[in-house]
């Protein structure tokens, strides 16, 4: 409390004889909860693993330490003379506001000084047993949460992978795995539920009682979209494993919840195709209607996590995808909570895909009908975290509620609550309500609970405008959350959550005071500096998760953030009003889908450019790196403001590297030249190739398995146009990349063999054409066609290439590989011999085939399968070619290409070319030389 002997001060520095209206009376940042947060934030991560004697011995030193402390203050104090006690210091006087046009002076609040205040601050004996005694309820915090992993017969069944009978209680909204591609298939999807087992049944019928965490994992069946293949946009290692420990998936944890935090993690344009299975699965399973609090019966093999280090004892695997035995319904809450989901994505249902993805996300962290191409977007650009609960929404929502910053409690205070007429201490009460609602309706999960905490710490900040004083706070909410649940220790996205809500109270201020006195306006100043905060501190942390630093994360942030709140406010108005006015939350949702969609869309530009981002160590080493250059980063831009004609230089460049204008691209690295005729992309396990059809236009010959990596490669080639797809096959390794090849291009026609098979493959393609009413043709041998200076005439397979009625001599082909459309091509006198994934027996079938009679020596040869060992030596032969080109991945597990190959090509006075050695290769030139270019 101050004394009046500060009041003259106080008004001496308003520069008004009556004082200011609201001084500003802020002390020195009180940081002595910072240590006792970041013990027990260390503790907790450690002991959660550590065997009970090594937690109880912690405690008992912990406790001792501290009492022993304690009491030494306490008798120093009593046997301390009068004459030598010291007096109160004054408090310090408060800080005058900066001059318009002038930056901050460096002061005792300066962020060189905290290091220092905080040893002073912090380190007495009451601070030191404060911190042990903290360490001490961390450690038996974790240590109980650990034990729940170790108790009971499910990790011993675990270990011996038993088949179990068991009662499980749910504990999270189930969601499905997104199909990775493995090989030349995708996986099958799953149904993954977060549970704790309660009943274990043995073979003899005793039930043992138990509470271990585990993760089900149940087979999603036809009904959620198994077999329909990968969704649009899924790629190898994408998306969740149906086991854990395997990295972050749907409903973990990789995302801050700041408002301007980055995110590790992508969404495409407009009609982006159908939706995963999730989607459409919700109303086809009956496992993804299970809410949380359900109790099931299962009978599951038990296997254990396949790392340590997770908040489960073991996986339950359920086989067969029948429906679940319900032994306990859901409690009454959670019954309430589901009611309300459900109403928001009907209200919902009727908005164009994007809209109705992102609003359930945004108001209540559904993210089901995400789909796999939008996800990408969204890592790319940083703005995962408004996919997410976030600290953000549930801000935005109470600040409609007591009103803009710095007037909660002044006369003149705005929002809702005045014009109600609620005084403050009821207004209070109802945030606490609407908190409580914010946590029920989106479930009490870990990542909805760090939300709450650190919304609310960023609405005190602004509803008081004492932002100071909120880094006590922020510290009490991450010791409070730690205690509360361990595992938050070992989190990335806690982890980035605190940076975030860090940043925004302690760099934020001081970058956006620096920039209005460099003449910026105040809320661009503002919005700047809470972007670039944010992202300066959590860039090292997501680095480490996608290996992968962003470039337009900030200015991404920036367009979106206008958007959020709109969006966020309406949405919540859908949600509160679906219930009891259906056609009133339907008109709220298609105005909440103008900002949702804007935003889909700047995801999907920032991710589109060439530049958004650039690979990076995926390790704490590679963290380290990157800390180091944003501080250098930091200190020459602080300098760089001084002289705007530099300034605006260095913004220019980093422009045409995030942008990358073609010409520009191709005068400075000399890839793609200018007349080239054919290329192969580099697309890891799989083909794509690109046929030359006049400027900006070209044939497109398989896609590849990632959708990414292809349209990265037609954006380097400049491919606005296709004409033609042509698809060999439907194995998962050529046609998954389709997404990425319709995305922003005008497509002419799909073209592919006759064989649908796998089916679910073939699903897939007829689907993503659907959407875009695009016609799928079928090729078939003898076809010619011509386009712009190139033609070419399919050679295979044969009118009739179905099992049993194989219409040419010899031994039938089996399988999808043997009805690979195999192209002859020619362009600027150049040919190219296009094989797919053809195998010996179809191979010779060629040969013999009218079409394969008339072959001859041939420029290029894109090998056959990836350059395997099964090769037809009399069709190399024959086609003698001058340049060889084998499309694989890195390290792939089939040892492609095989050594026997290369050496038969080569014998053959071919030059062998490989993309995962020599990357994306194009070529030129005329009848008798070749240009090669290699990316």
């Amino acid at each position: 409390m101050r004394g009046p002997t500060h009041r003259p001060a106080v008004h001496a520095v308003s520069g008004s004889p009556l004082g200011a209206a609201h001084p500003r009376q802020e002390g020195p940042t009180d940081l002595r909860l910072v240590p006792p947060a970041l013990a027990a934030w260390a503790t907790a991560a450690v002991v959660l693993d550590a065997p009970p004697g090594w937690v109880a011995g912690v405690v008992a030193l912990c406790v001792i330490a501290a009492g022993r402390l304690l009491l030494t203050g306490r008798d120093r104090v009593r046997g301390a003379r009068p004459d030598r006690l010291r007096l109160p210091e004054p408090e310090p006087e408060p800080e005058p506001e900066p001059e318009p046009g002038r930056g901050p002076e460096p002061g005792p609040e300066s962020w060189a000084s905290w290091p220092r205040r905080l040893l002073r601050s912090s380190w007495s004996k009451a601070s030191a047993a404060a911190v042990l005694l903290c360490v001490a309820a961390a450690a038996v915090s974790g240590g109980l949460h650990g034990a729940d992993l170790r108790r009971g017969p499910i990790p011993e069944a675990a270990r011996q992978y038993d088949r179990v009978t068991a009662e499980v209680e749910v504990t999270s909204d189930p969601r499905l795995t997104r199909p990775r591609i493995k090989g030349n298939h995708a996986t099958p999807t799953a149904i993954l539920l977060d549970a704790e087992v309660r009943h274990v049944e043995r073979p003899d019928g005793t039930v043992t009682r138990t509470r271990t965490p585990v993760l089900l994992i149940v087979d999603a069946g036809t009904g959620t979209g198994a077999g329909a293949g990968p969704g649009p946009g899924a790629r190898p290692g994408a998306g969740p494993v149906p086991e854990p420990g395997s990295g972050p998936g749907p409903g973990s944890e990789p995302e801050p919840t700041s408002a301007s935090g980055p995110g590790p993690e992508p969404r495409p344009d407009s009609g982006s195709g159908p939706e995963p299975g999730a989607a459409s699965g919700r109303a086809g399973s009956p496992w993804l209607s299970l809410l949380p609090s359900t109790s099931v019966r299962v009978t599951a093999q038990v296997a254990p996590p396949l790392s340590g280090g997770d908040r489960i004892a073991a996986v339950l695997r359920v086989r067969g995808g029948g429906p679940p035995t319900v032994v306990g319904q859901p409690s009454a809450t959670q019954r309430f909570a589901g009611e309300l989901r459900g109403r928001l994505r009907a209200a919902t249902d009727g908005l164009e895909p994007d809209a109705r993805a992102l609003l359930p996300g945004l108001v209540v962290g559904d993210t089901s009908r995400i789909t796999p191409e939008l996800d990408e977007a969204f890592r790319a650009t940083d703005l995962t975290h408004i996919l997410a609960v976030s600290g953000a929404n549930f801000t935005i929502v109470l600040a409609l509620l007591i009103g803009p910053p710095g007037r909660a409690q002044r006369i003149e205070r705005r929002g809702l609550a005045p014009r109600l007429g609620l005084p403050l201490r009821a207004t209070a009460l109802c945030g606490g309500a609407l908190t409580l609602g914010f946590v029920i309706v989106c479930r009490p999960d870990p990542s909805v609970l760090r939300a709450a905490a650190c919304g609310s710490i960023a609405l005190l900040a602004i509803a008081t405008g004492r932002r100071r004083s909120l880094v006590p706070a922020l510290a009490t909410a991450v010791l409070v959350l730690v205690l509360y649940d361990p595992w938050l220790a070992r989190s990335y996205g806690f982890l980035l959550s605190v940076l975030a809500t860090g940043a925004l109270l302690t760099l934020a201020p001081r970058w956006s005071a620096a920039l209005r006195g460099r003449g910026v306006p105040p809320r661009l100043a503002e919005a700047l500096a809470a972007a670039g905060a944010a992202q300066t501190v959590c860039a090292p942390v997501v680095a480490v998760l996608s290996a992968r630093v962003s470039l337009v994360a900030v200015p991404c942030n920036l367009l979106v953030e206008f958007a959020v709140a709109p969006a966020t406010v309406l949405g919540f108005a859908t949600l509160t009003t679906a219930p009891w006015a259906m056609p009133v939350a339907e008109v709220l949702a298609w105005s909440a889908s103008w900002p949702a969609g804007w935003i889909a869309d700047i995801a999907r530009a920032g991710a589109a450019l060439p530049g958004a981002g650039i690979d990076w160590p995926g390790s704490w080493t590679g963290a380290l790196l990157l800390a180091g250059a944003i501080a250098t980063l930091v200190f020459v831009g602080r300098r760089l403001l001084r002289h705007p004609w530099l300034s605006g230089a260095c913004g220019v460049l980093l422009l045409l590297v995030t942008v990358q204008p073609p010409p520009l691209t191709r005068v400075i690295t000399g890839w793609p030249p200018p007349d080239w005729r054919f290329a192969m992309c580099d697309v890891g396990q799989g083909d794509a190739t690109v046929l030359a059809a006049g400027d900006g236009s070209g044939v497109v010959v398989d896609a590849g398995p990632d959708p990414i990596l292809v349209d990265r490669c037609l954006r380097a080639l400049g491919i606005t146009r296709v004409p033609l797809v042509v698809l060999t096959h439907f194995h998962a390794d050529h046609v998954a990349g389709l997404p990425g090849v319709l995305r922003g291009r005008s497509v002419g026609a799909i073209e592919t063999t006759g064989l649908e098979e796998p089916l679910d493959q073939a699903e897939f393609v007829h689907r993503q054409a659907a959407v875009r009413r695009i016609p799928v043709t079928r090729a078939v041998a003898g076809e010619r066609r011509r386009t712009a200076g190139l033609d070419w005439q399919v050679l295979w397979p044969p009118p009739s290439a179905a099992p049993g009625s194989w219409p040419v001599p010899g031994p039938e082909p089996e399988g999808p590989n043997d009805a690979s459309v195999t192209l002859l091509v020619r362009s600027a006198g150049l040919t190219m011999l296009m094989l797919g994934d053809l195998e010996p027996p179809a191979q010779q079938a060629l040969l013999r085939s009218p079409a394969g009679l008339g072959l001859e020596a041939v420029d290029v040869l894109k090998v056959a399968h990836h350059g395997s060992a099964h090769q037809d030596p009399d069709l190399i032969r024959r086609a003698a070619p001058r340049l060889a080109l084998i499309s694989c991945g890195a390290g792939n597990p089939y040892g492609h290409p095989a050594p026997s190959t290369t050496a038969a090509l080569e014998a053959g006075g071919a030059q062998v070319l490989r993309t995962d050695v020599d990357g994306a290769v194009t070529v030129g030139g005329g009848d008798d030389r070749l240009l090669i270019t290699q990316d």
